[in-house]
């Protein structure tokens, strides 16, 4: 495990996630996800910590409501979110994590458009 630095795109949120230097991601393919390119890194809430913008973030929920999307007021960018699949963690933007941390990505997919009948207990553990 190493500590990944990661920010939005103009630099106003920052935060650091601690995860293995090669990645196993999700790229799913629901309408949120898809229309945003967004790559899953799914981690415990004790593995991360946002370092700065706290006051920069403004939140976006639909559906169930809930899953937290988190935005940047700033430039808009959605670097991180409290998933449904996971309420107790983060979901992480690998694309906005900063590059030298990052050895090797594995993107696996993920059918988020039948969410509710692939995981009928509303939940996906990403193994």
């Amino acid at each position: 495990m190493v500590e990944h630095a990661g920010s939005c795109h103009c630099g106003a949120i920052k935060f650091a996630v601690s995860a293995p230097t090669d990645l196993k991601v999700n790229e799913c393919n629901c309408s949120i996800c898809s229309k945003s390119g967004y790559l899953h890194l799914i981690v415990p809430a004790d593995h991360f910590v946002l370092l700065q913008g706290e006051q920069c973030l403004t939140t976006y929920t639909f559906n169930t409501h809930t899953a937290r999307h988190l935005f940047c007021k700033i430039c808009g960018i959605k670097p991180f979110y409290i998933p449904r699949s996971h309420p107790d963690g983060y979901s992480v933007n690998v694309r906005c994590l900063d590059e030298a941390s990052v050895n090797s990505i594995e993107i696996r997919q993920t059918n988020g458009k039948e969410w509710e009948k692939q995981y009928p207990t509303g939940r996906d553990d990403y193994e």
